[in-house]
């Protein structure tokens, strides 16, 4: 359940009204809200603090829920707004993993030039082997800023783990959570208590529901500013790296007031079929794309087949402003 109390309730009386009824307290544009979990269904017992109430949530998908919030939140990633009435796509690009300052200059040089606005690149990268290239760290995240700050991009980079989430949220414009930490309690309530924007990935063996449950971590603990990222998920085919969810993004759409974002790379795993998932997902209305893009990724130390090179990028993003305009959308 959803309480909005007056205005005239201060916030150290919120916090103890929470306190006695086991709630979330958070403040929503200078109100004060209390969450409970979806099955309560019992008000407050000072009820004159109350102005509204909303209960009607099958699970615990509250906050996110358009039955709470009926238009789709506005999210800001660096100096561009998506989701609400924008109509607009981010596209943000970048490489797997920043290697070194020539590769990371020059991927940043050819984003310039197409007039982009995102950089991504991972620092800590949770590999599934031990021995596979484990990211910069520190130095990579400092690569990154010096790239913002000579190139006037929005930074997203991933949080491998609750060890190292202090330093993303210090550098980072955006908080990347990867499939694999997608239920890192640790990741998200620290996310929580910041006001930048988390990019949530759903992880690959993740029902809707429990992806939005992810979410709603974030959001109970005050920070309203989550876009969710769907990545393709484990299915029985063997053919593709994963199997990207398109029916899962309408889901997302019709019930959750999320903006929502897609990653085709790592979907399909293999670079050829980037672009034309690409432009699938550009045709349903999205309100972004991630795209893994390397000035050589055959010599890529993450993830190298599935990231295009720099002429594959910019011939893909010509064909996909004629589809994003045709819905009603445009590229940023």
């Amino acid at each position: 359940m959803i309480i909005h109390l007056k205005q005239s309730v201060n916030a150290a009386d919120a916090a103890r009204l929470a306190e006695e009824n086991k709630a979330f307290h958070l403040i929503s544009q200078g109100i004060n809200v209390l969450v409970t979990g979806s099955g309560v269904k019992e008000l407050p017992a000072a009820l004159e603090m109350v102005t509204e109430a909303h209960w009607v949530f099958s699970n615990d998908m509250q906050l996110a829920s358009r039955n709470y919030h009926p238009e789709t939140r506005e999210v800001k990633i660096g100096n561009v707004t998506v989701g609400g009435k924008t109509g607009n796509t981010i596209v943000i690009s970048g490489p797997c993993s920043v290697e070194s300052e020539e590769q990371i200059r020059q991927s940043s040089g050819l984003l310039k030039s197409l007039g982009l606005t995102a950089l991504r690149g991972g620092c800590y990268k949770p590999r599934t082997s031990p021995y596979s290239f484990q990211g910069l760290g520190l130095e990579g995240l400092k690569l990154l800023v010096k790239m913002r700050e000579e190139y006037g991009f929005s930074v997203v980079t991933e949080a491998r783990d609750a060890t190292h989430i202090d330093e993303i949220i210090e550098h980072a414009d955006v908080i990347q959570i990867g499939a694999k930490a997608m239920y890192d309690q640790g990741i998200l309530r620290a996310c929580a208590k910041t006001q930048k924007t988390v990019l949530i990935k759903r992880g690959f063996g993740t029902t809707l529901q429990e992806f939005v449950q992810a979410a709603e971590f974030v959001l109970s603990g005050g920070n309203g500013n989550v876009v969710l990222c769907e990545r393709g998920i484990r299915t029985f085919e063997t053919g593709t790296r994963f199997t990207l969810d398109l029916c899962g993004v309408e889901w997302l759409k019709h019930y959750t007031n999320l903006p929502v974002i897609l990653d085709p790379s790592h979907a399909m795993g293999y670079a050829y079929g980037v672009a034309g998932l690409s432009r699938a997902c550009v045709a349903l209305g999205v309100d972004g794309l991630l795209i893994e893009v390397h000035p050589n990724p055959k010599v890529a130390k993450s993830d190298a087949a599935q990231q295009l090179n720099h002429g594959e990028f910019t011939q893909l993003l010509q064909t996909l402003n004629p589809i994003a305009s045709s819905v009603g959308y445009k590229l940023v």
